[in-house]
């Protein structure tokens, strides 16, 4: 019999479409170990949603369609109080370019305007070109290499209020124009260096050089610059506020996350890592629970309780408890109960015996009285993609992050997933995590590209509402206002390990269908397993990553 406890209001969730792999079908599919091609609709909640009829023991992926909602603007996402045109495609008329209407008046100059052009072209060629080992990607040296000399000259404006011809695009020289990469780098030092009108004069350029419709470094370019622009903009007073990170996600964003679980194989195998491993815990259990603090829209579980349908001895009752965090960036307002109906129709039509339980609360305040575990349980508590949203050490001595895992150690439960983006944006100063940051978009928006075609609302709406609004946030914010606060897996191991777990590492039942479901994928994906973790990525370029632990 089907339960459900303590909801609020509704708002419903859209519908999406999935996304068509190098084979050109429609619905993603396991090997032929795992999945069958029959499809059955079933219809949960307000929406029609497709999933698939397993044939098959280890079906992991729920084919949950929703509709996109194309029109956003784009101005939306970065929004610092500042009119934006639409005069142009230029994502210099569509965001906040009045953040430089007041630069700082020029201080008196010694020497002419070509004395000036001139010294900047010597000093770029002494300090950059001759240099041919330089390597932009590793710049971590960028400070000894301007020095005081280059970066007094950069400081001033000079004639038309902009970053100096020379040392933009090296006219009179016989050296290449710098990309929007360098470029980038470049107003990231001056900024990590306080050279703020610097900085300004080449935000002012690459406005003009960049594109949300161009290539995938033009894109990525054209989320990061403003990203700069809200930083020198705000100095950290009411950021978090102005570039509405906090505020509840609208139905276009909801949409665009789902999009991105969907196109994006590497967020979607992190959930099927952490479905295989919940199921294989919960082999022959008859009363299962599973914990989850930020059920997002619900797309992991959809297919888990598929899957749990065709087990041969299925147990008799699975339950979950779900955080409702007021708090949540993720969370549509309302939408959990809207979600839980669903989950709960699913398991009503597929014969499993389920119960859905809300908890409202904020994550930091949960104890283990609100989380009634119940003796005879086989406990499993699953983190996808939400303990980067934890504050820790780094932001306040209270340490959510760690109290939370040391909280979850004392449920014991049989197992503790995580799955998460795999890159260093909680305690990095400013610049190292502008360069990881860059590394780390930089791969996902070439992904992208081999997957959604150039001119794809459904693209830009992936890249506005989700990847450009986390890269504000990313650069723009510090202290409590930063909530993306992403960590390396090594970061994660030692937090796992200090609350007193133990990895449990990935079994070959997970790996090989994962591996063969990779195949049907450009091949520029990957994934590979390192100290009984998974690593899901782009090229060489580890993207998300899944473990679990005891």
């Amino acid at each position: 019999m089907s339960m459900m406890r303590s909801v609020d209001s509704s708002t419903a969730c859209g519908e999406s479409n999935l996304y068509t792999r190098k084979d050109g079908s429609n619905n993603p599919t396991l090997s032929r170990h795992i999945l069958s091609a029959d499809k059955q609709m079933y219809n949960y909640g307000s929406g029609h949603h497709y999933v698939q009829e397993p044939s098959a023991p280890c079906q992991l992926m729920a084919n949950i369609h929703s509709s996109v909602i194309s029109n956003n603007p784009y101005s939306s996402c970065f929004e610092v109080s500042h009119p934006v045109s639409s005069s142009s495609s230029n994502i210099s008329h569509q965001t906040s370019h009045s953040l430089l209407e007041n630069p700082s008046p020029e201080p008196d100059m010694d020497y002419g305007e070509e004395e000036i052009r001139l010294k900047l072209q010597e000093l770029e060629q002494a300090l950059l070109y001759d240099n041919e080992d330089l390597d932009t990607d590793d710049l971590m040296g960028v400070d000894s290499d301007w020095g005081e000399p280059i970066k007094n000259l950069l400081s001033t404006n000079l004639p038309g209020g902009s970053y100096s011809d020379s040392s933009i695009s090296c006219i009179g020289s016989n050296k290449e124009p710098k990309t929007a990469k360098q470029l980038l780098l470049d107003c990231a030092a001056a900024i990590s260096e306080g050279s703020i009108e610097e900085a300004q004069a080449i935000i002012s350029w690459l406005r003009q050089i960049v594109s949300i419709q161009g290539d995938p470094p033009q894109r990525l370019a054209a989320y990061m610059v403003e990203g700069l622009a809200a930083r020198i903009a705000s100095s950290g007073r009411g950021i978090y506020k102005a570039l509405k990170c906090k505020e509840p996600p609208s139905s276009d964003r909801l949409s665009a996350m789902q999009i991105l679980f969907e196109i994006c194989p590497c967020f979607k195998f992190g959930y099927m890592a952490a479905n295989y491993i919940i199921l294989e815990a919960f082999r022959g259990e008859e009363k299962v629970h599973i914990i989850d603090f930020d059920l997002n829209q619900g797309i992991q579980y959809f297919n888990l309780i598929q899957t749990l349908s065709t087990l041969s001895r299925k147990p008799s009752r699975v339950r979950f408890s779900v955080i409702d965090d007021p708090e949540s960036v993720n969370r549509p307002v309302g939408g959990l109960r809207v979600i839980g109906q669903r989950l709960e129709k699913l398991a009503e039509d597929l014969g499993v015996p389920f119960e859905f339980q809300l908890i409202d609360a904020k994550t930091g305040d949960v104890t283990p009285e609100m989380l009634d575990c119940r003796p005879g349980e086989s406990l499993v508590v699953n983190f996808s993609f939400h303990l980067h949203h934890m504050p820790d050490e780094s932001v306040s001595t209270v340490n959510e992050r760690d109290q939370l895992l040391r909280m979850v150690k004392g449920l014991r439960p049989k197992l503790v997933t995580i799955v998460e983006q795999d890159m260093n944006t909680n305690t990095a100063p400013f610049f190292p995590r502008f360069v990881e940051a860059y590394n780390y978009y930089s791969a996902v928006f070439d992904s992208l590209d081999a997957t959604l075609p150039r001119d794809s609302t459904d693209r830009m709406n992936v890249e506005r509402q989700c990847l450009g609004r986390d890269i504000v946030n990313i650069l723009a914010c510090e202290g409590a206002d930063r909530i993306e606060r992403y960590e390396a897996a090594g970061k994660w191991k030692a937090r796992m390990t200090m609350a007193g777990f133990v990895s449990s590492p990935f079994s070959s039942n997970v790996n090989v269908p994962i591996r063969a479901l990779l195949k049907s994928y450009c091949d520029r994906y990957m994934v590979k397993e390192e100290t009984g973790t998974l690593y899901f990525g782009w090229e060489s370029k580890a993207l998300v990553v899944a473990s679990a632990w005891k």
